[in-house]
């Protein structure tokens, strides 16, 4: 488990890892989204979404870069961030996605959502980007909540297809300096 002594590491996903990759994917999404959602739809999403096939077309992406949160080098958490063309919305060459951030529920409130936010942060200033957005669907007000304490601000909404659920997700930005 999690202590003071633990050792917290943040390192890039390689293609060998998208099982590891797969796994984590499936596990958070559903931990976060399963009790608001049906069955079939978070099935059809899984499926489609994050299959091993989808998972290595964008590891092998140039433009999209995932991240593994390891305590005591087990996998807790990831993140997904999207440059240039493979950013899902904007595609502004001046901006960084974060498309997905994830840390398992028992990991819940130990700071390693700030720390996978932190290293997007760290990322985009070191490309040198103007700002990072993102979507967060509008019922995860504990994100919301997460994204705001951290200067995010919202600037428009876009349709998120679930399965075949129509959801509105909140577009975020957090300008850099």
């Amino acid at each position: 488990m999690f202590s003071s002594e633990s050792k917290i590491d943040i390192s890039k996903v390689s293609i060998t890892e998208v099982e590891l990759l797969r796994t984590i994917s499936i596990q958070t999404f559903t931990e976060t989204f399963a009790h608001q959602n049906t069955e079939s739809d978070m099935q059809k999403y899984v499926s489609e979404n994050l299959s091993l096939e989808q998972l290595g077309k964008e590891l092998n992406s140039k433009d999209s870069e995932f991240y593994f949160l390891k305590v005591n080098e087990e996998i807790v958490g990831y993140l997904k961030l999207n440059k240039g063309e493979s950013q899902t919305e904007i595609k502004n060459k001046n901006s960084l996605e974060i498309e997905r951030i994830y840390v398992k529920q028992e990991f819940h409130g130990k700071q390693f959502g700030k720390f996978l936010l932190q290293k997007a942060i760290d990322i985009a200033k070191n490309y040198a980007f103007q700002y990072i957005w993102l979507a967060v669907w509008e019922r995860n007000l504990k994100a919301i909540a997460f994204y705001t304490k951290h200067g995010f601000v919202e600037f428009d909404k876009h349709t998120f297809l679930l399965g075949n659920d129509a959801q509105i997700d909140i577009m975020m930005k957090l300008e850099l300096n």
